[in-house]
């Protein structure tokens, strides 16, 4: 019998090893990761059923990084798909019906555009500009830049642009600090501003704009949040924005295509 405790002990003793190996794996990540990014608020690693995949939290936004190459992350749900479980959070949630499609629209209640400082955005109205429309972007994203083509096309509708650097301030910066905000964020989409010789040092909302994303779970650029409280992320058509701005009870998985948005890229250091 004492060669079956023996077993025995040392089984518990190689899942304590193990568990204690994964915990510091996990706690050199994070300091990597805090240290390489010093701006941005690293709260946790875990490790995920993939291997070599780590989940690192910032606030209520996760993304997926390999320590092997810690300089791409991807942003959004990991799903098993044999299950239909989402261990995003390590909690096994059920998948929403829809896959990926279904996490481009938000369901749960979430701030009408009035609600928000609009004074942190760029305000640009179209025609009478009745209607109203925020947009999250971030001017280096070329998702954005190709919604903002369909956007023009659009008539009597007031569109806030809230900045958010997720690919860098410099662009941002420039834009948000021009004598003429709107056609430094026109030009900036169409690819022809310039950037100045130093960075620009002006009042800025890029903090709070990156503050505001997080809490609204805003997870990749363009975002968009229509009059009704819908949120729906992705490079929509004009079409499909005209009617939505039209309808409230329009359905939130129409005409989107999940290709047509930028997932949140690495923070800058």
């Amino acid at each position: 019998m004492p060669w079956l405790i023996n077993r025995v002990l040392a089984t518990c003793l190689l899942a304590l090893a193990g568990q204690a190996g994964a915990s510091a794996d996990e706690a050199r990540l994070l300091a990597a990761m805090r240290k390489a990014y010093p701006a941005t608020a690293f709260e946790r690693a875990s490790r995920t059923p993939v291997p070599g995949l780590y989940a690192l939290w910032m606030g209520e936004n996760v993304a997926f990084v390999s320590p092997r190459n810690a300089r791409y992350m991807v942003f959004g749900r990991l799903v098993d798909l044999q299950s239909m479980q989402d261990v995003s959070t390590g909690a096994g949630r059920p998948a929403q019906d829809g896959g990926p499609q279904a996490a481009r629209v938000r369901t749960k209640p979430i701030p009408r555009p009035g609600a928000l400082p609009l004074g942190d955005a760029i305000t640009l109205v179209r025609g009478a500009g009745r209607r109203k429309l925020v947009v999250f972007t971030d001017p280096s994203c070329g998702f954005c830049r190709q919604l903002d083509r369909e956007l023009r096309q659009l008539d009597d509708v007031t569109i806030y642009h809230f900045l958010l650097p997720f690919q860098g301030e410099a662009l941002p910066l420039a834009i948000w600090c021009a004598t003429d905000r709107q056609t430094a964020y026109a030009q900036a989409l169409a690819g022809t501003l310039a950037l100045p010789a130093t960075a620009p040092t002006c009042p800025h909302p890029l903090e709070r704009n990156l503050a505001l994303a997080a809490r609204l779970q805003v997870q990749g650029t363009p975002t968009l949040l229509f009059e009704d409280g819908q949120m729906v992320s992705g490079a929509l058509q004009a079409t499909d924005i005209a009617a939505r701005l039209a309808s409230r009870t329009l359905s939130p998985t129409a005409s989107i295509d999940p290709s047509r948005r930028q997932h949140v890229p690495p923070p800058q250091p």
